[in-house]
């Protein structure tokens, strides 16, 4: 049984809209111009956009320094609004940094986890575990919560939890680099588990479905199976997605799907759990909120009144994404003002646009995204 984070449902009116052609415009119509650079917004997914595992495509570096001034001020607001993620926000800031040869503020990146701030009032004090690949106990740590432990370092508490675990023979960090602590950091014998976060896409998918139905069951891996089930938090819901491999790989839709099935087969009651990430459209309504405040913070060109930066609507928020069931529909059934750009270096790779879920503008990469953007704008 899925409970949605949001229940907004607006449809966008933009899908209908004629795609706008390219103009010049003389120097004097920019610098009239000027003042409207902060009346506009980008979002831009990673995966299949920006990048493929870890090499920049689409001329993605070249796109990003155009949203910047000559002396590194940014000048256009942007961030990333990706379901990727199993690293803080502030790690993530530094990598994409060094990849793409510009300064990222951790401000704006948005991961699939980032909401899970919200819930720090309900569980800051209370047991939860946390899966997924990178660090997804320290993920939840940095965001506030006092008591979380891995699924990996649960797990050890409980001898052959796992019954196959002496055949894995494989891992995912050298033996010496391990954080799993000798002695649990928690008596999980005398603390139920009150939350189970998935922040990543798992790693060991076998071993966390087997730990996450016993937690859920019982909420403590040798109790009776008559509680009431803990909450279960997935970060995103996307079923596939572009890495570096040339097709698409299962994400964590893909695990959620398995999990629930499972559960179901064994449980007489149907899984429940929370699903964040695109295409939920509160996600889009949270990414204008922190579009917002960079303009407000750090975009030189903002409109002044008097002086004091005057806050208004964003006239268009522009989505580039590669996948239409995700970046598409999300941002338009979060409504105006977002505007929905398909590249064709990902999910989609489609001569026409997409059946279902159509772009307001398909295009091949996004530097050409950015140029159009700018073109639009009005900007050089």
């Amino acid at each position: 049984m899925r409970f949605h984070a949001s229940t907004i449902s607006r449809v966008s009116q933009l899908k209908n809209r004629p795609p706008l052609s390219f103009q010049s415009y003389s120097s004097s119509q920019l610098r009239s111009n000027h003042k409207k650079r902060c009346n506009f917004g980008v979002a831009f997914d990673i995966d299949g956009v920006i990048l493929h595992g870890r090499v920049p495509i689409g001329g993605s570096p070249q796109a990003l320094r155009r949203l910047y001034g000559h002396a590194g001020e940014l000048t256009v607001p942007y961030l990333f609004l990706t379901n990727g993620g199993g690293i803080p926000e502030t790690k993530r800031a530094k990598e994409l940094s060094e990849l793409l040869g510009v300064n990222i503020m951790p401000s704006q990146v948005v991961q699939g986890h980032s909401p899970f701030r919200n819930l720090l009032k309900k569980f800051e004090n209370e047991l939860i575990i946390a899966t997924g690949k990178g660090d997804p106990a320290l993920v939840m740590s940095e965001y506030g919560f006092k008591k979380v432990l891995s699924l990996e370092e649960f797990a050890s508490c409980f001898e052959s939890i796992d019954p196959v675990s002496q055949y894995k023979r494989w891992t995912t960090t050298p033996l010496s680099d391990r954080k799993i602590p000798k002695v649990p950091r928690y008596d999980v014998s005398l603390e139920r588990v009150k939350a189970a976060f998935v922040v990543s896409d798992p790693v060991d998918w076998g071993r966390d479905i087997q730990v996450l139905c016993d937690v859920l069951r019982s909420r403590e891996p040798r109790g009776d199976a008559n509680r009431n089930q803990p909450p279960l938090y997935f970060a995103a819901d996307d079923l596939e997605y572009q890495a570096a491999f040339p097709s698409k790989r299962l994400g964590m839709g893909a695990f959620r799907i398995a999990l629930e099935s499972i559960f179901n087969r064994i449980n007489p009651k149907s899984l429940e759990y929370v699903s964040y990430g695109k295409p939920n459209p509160f996600v889009f309504k949270n990414a204008e909120v922190i579009l917002s405040q960079l303009r407000s913070s750090f975009c030189l060109d903002r409109p002044e009144n008097n002086g004091v930066p005057e806050s208004h609507p964003f006239e268009t928020l522009y989505m580039i994404g590669d996948n239409p069931s995700v970046d598409v529909k999300g941002a338009q059934q979060a409504g105006h003002p977002w505007f929905t750009i398909l590249t064709r270096t990902g999910v989609f790779r489609g001569e026409d646009n997409h059946a279902e879920f159509p772009a307001d503008l398909v295009v091949d990469t996004v530097e050409e995204a950015v140029d159009y953007i700018l073109k639009r704008e009005c900007i050089s």
